[in-house]
């Protein structure tokens, strides 16, 4: 059963999701609050990872959290990496005689840590975005209750992930509008052409040139704001 500290303290990480603060903020407020509460551990840190693969830390409690997480990401092992590729929740009680990491362990204990918990965060079972990555350097054991109450935490820590990558693709989603509508503007002044046929050119040459259709936009734009004009290798048909 959850005491009133830790009960109080979920709930007050759950009303700072709803303040007008910045994605940082609110993601150093959930693991203040996580490293704070959680039975047996003390430090703790929220990374993130991009569509490319790249994984970084984005908040954290101390320098340990940041060191830890790095020497995960540079050797490609640990609690932290499974959890982003293998099982969501990873348990590493008494970490010092985990062979699961040969690398990681030993380095990772001589900078003190005792027990690590790493929980990956998703927004649906297909999409990770990132971890959230729990360290003690008081106790080699993982209390139960201590996963449970982690995994409270990274569902609103992917709450908070989700929201703002869904704000993001929309504003490059606009952006990619602006500028694919203004190169259309640009070809149709240009070679006095439609709105539907300067757009079928720039779909050919970017399919032609095997370039996205937002990056040949881009390059009309520019060009013709440093005066160059509107330069495409042949007239449009």
């Amino acid at each position: 059963m959850v005491d009133a500290a830790i009960g109080e303290a979920l709930a007050e990480a759950a009303r700072h999701l709803g303040r007008d603060e910045s994605v940082a903020e609110k993601l150093a407020t959930i693991v203040t609050t996580l490293s704070s509460t959680l039975p047996g551990f003390d430090e703790a840190g929220i990374s993130t990872v991009d569509r490319h693969g790249r994984v970084e830390t984005k908040a954290a409690t101390s320098q340990l959290v940041w060191d830890l997480d790095t020497l995960q990401y540079e050797l490609g092992e640990g609690p932290c990496v499974d959890s982003l590729h293998a099982e969501s929740i990873v348990k590493a009680p008494h970490v010092r005689h985990d062979q699961r990491w040969p690398r990681y362990v030993p380095r990772a204990v001589e900078l003190g840590l005792r027990s690590q918990l790493a929980v990956r965060l998703y927004v649906d079972e297909e999409r990770t975005i990132g971890g959230l990555n729990i360290y003690s350097t008081t106790s080699d054991d993982i209390d139960p209750d201590a996963v449970w109450i982690a995994d409270v935490y990274a569902a609103q820590a992917a709450v908070v992930l989700g929201q703002a990558r869904s704000l993001d693709e929309l504003g490059r989603a606009l952006e990619s509008r602006q500028l694919i509508g203004q190169a259309v503007g640009l070809l149709m002044a240009t070679y006095d052409l439609d709105e539907q046929g300067a757009f079928n050119f720039l779909a050919r040459t970017s399919s032609h040139a095997n370039v996205k259709l937002r990056e040949i936009a881009r390059r009309l734009v520019a060009d013709h704001a440093a005066g160059h004009g509107v330069t495409v290798r042949q007239p449009p048909a």
